[in-house]
């Protein structure tokens, strides 16, 4: 354990979401759902507007329309959101040079690696971060906390959230752990949660009262021996700073292109096996599942689904891996297949006793189209950046019986006004007006 509060814990607040209210000003202030747009989507961030109603992360997006049907839902623009990640991050660089990066919208940071670190400068320092991140970012917000180890630090930023921050005195670990609910712990989901609940662990001080060997009958092992040490604060875990952009992959290039998605599912599913198998050998778990495909004229594709939490089952990351695939384009054939798992940790946070994968974001957009090829129809998403020669910049509102709906505005414009245009007309393209121009290339990530 540090003798100091010296690791700090920032998230992004609402990310996505506050990403879209903060580009499309018709949006502010207003609830607004981002995810799977499709009958199997889900729900990846919503406003807190919209949470006021019950909409949550990991919601289906059915319920998710039925208890907030007049949010905006839309599909996401992960390059917005990468944007607005690098400035932040960017900026805990200048604090440190151990930045661990969780995901696009948090991280931990080791200030005593920093140089000339002092403690005493500390609520200072937070709250000069909190103002530029919003200066750097244009508007956004984030909760921050700082604490004498990871865990500590990542439940301080829960505390004054949205918009706050919240500084665990060293010693007094233990007194704000104590009243908290079992699942404040890191790797206590629902399930598990339940578990403990049938033998009266519902507070974190209950835990206190059962010994190590209890919990790990219990629990088993490595969850029985690690709620054991965290629940009392226990937590000497370093910030990887190394691991960031880092992934643990599994590929296959194929003597001749194949066609048949049977045959390319159970290679699917072998390549995840072999990438989970990786991983654990490693120690290592990611959040970020990714499908690469390439193809006969081999051009080069990825999609991608962040998870909620950091895995290493063999099992999740082929249902993940597969759904990815069922939403690629093979009926050209595919030269090559691969399956890679980024967003590492040190530690796995999957429910031990849940059955079910987690709900899952829908896959990111896949390569982008020059404005010489727009895209079909369907493929106008709610929320997506447009071009158009008359009306200039704007986003996509929605789409149908061959139309998409555009709501001509930016960042930077006051509200805008809303027309109907053909799906497929010519003047319409994917992109700001900045950005339609930028020449394609493959993507591989």
């Amino acid at each position: 354990m540090r003798p100091t509060a010296s690791i700090l814990h920032l998230d992004l607040d609402a990310f996505f979401a506050s990403v879209e209210q903060r580009d499309k000003p018709s949006l502010r202030g207003k609830a607004v759902i981002v995810g799977g747009i499709g009958q199997r989507g889900v729900v990846s961030t919503a406003s807190y507007e919209a949470r006021r109603f019950g909409v949550r992360s990991a919601m289906s997006m059915a319920e998710a329309r039925s208890r907030c049907p007049h949010a905006a839902f839309l599909s996401g623009r992960f390059d917005a959101y990468r944007e607005a990640s690098s400035l932040v991050m960017g900026r805990l660089r200048q604090l440190s040079p151990a930045v661990e990066p969780l995901s696009l919208d948090e991280a931990f940071v080791d200030l005593a690696a920093g140089e000339d670190f002092d403690p005493q400068a500390v609520p200072d320092l937070v709250d000069e971060l909190r103002r530029d991140v919003t200066r750097l970012t244009d508007g956004l917000t984030a909760s921050v906390g700082v604490a004498t180890s990871k865990l500590m630090a990542k439940i301080a930023s829960e505390i004054e959230k949205p918009d706050g921050s919240f500084i665990v005195a060293p010693g007094t670990e233990r007194d704000l752990l104590g009243p908290m609910p079992v699942t404040a712990i890191a790797g206590v989901g629902p399930a598990t949660a339940a578990r403990l609940h049938h033998v009266g662990i519902n507070r974190v001080a209950d835990v206190w009262r059962h010994s190590q060997a209890e919990l790990v009958d219990l629990l088993g092992q490595a969850s029985g021996t690690s709620l054991h040490r965290l629940s009392r604060g226990i937590d000497d875990r370093d910030v990887s700073s190394h691991r960031e952009n880092k992934s643990v992959s599994t590929e296959d290039t194929f003597e001749t292109d194949i066609v048949d998605r049977g045959e390319l599912g159970l290679i699917c599913d072998a390549l995840a096996r072999r990438t989970a198998g990786r991983l654990r050998k490693a120690g290592l778990s990611g959040r970020t599942v990714t499908l690469k495909v390439r193809y006969h004229d081999f051009s080069t594709h990825t999609r991608s689904i962040t998870l909620a939490a950091p895995t290493d089952q063999p099992r999740l990351i082929m249902e993940t891996s597969r759904r990815l695939l069922d939403a690629t384009d093979t009926l050209g054939g595919l030269r090559l297949l691969g399956v890679g798992v980024s967003g590492l940790a040190d530690w796995v946070q999957d429910d031990l006793f849940t059955q079910d994968a987690p709900e899952l974001a829908e896959p990111e957009p896949d390569a982008p189209r020059t404005p010489a090829d727009p895209p079909r129809a369907q493929e106008w998403s709610p929320g997506m950046d447009v071009h158009h020669a008359e009306h200039g910049d704007g986003w996509v509102w929605g789409r149908g019986l061959g139309l998409v709906t555009v709501r001509f505005e930016t960042r930077h414009t006051p509200v805008g006004p809303v027309r109907t245009l053909r799906a497929d007309d010519p003047d319409l393209v994917p992109g700001h007006r900045e950005s339609v121009s930028a020449p394609a290339g493959t993507v591989e990530e």
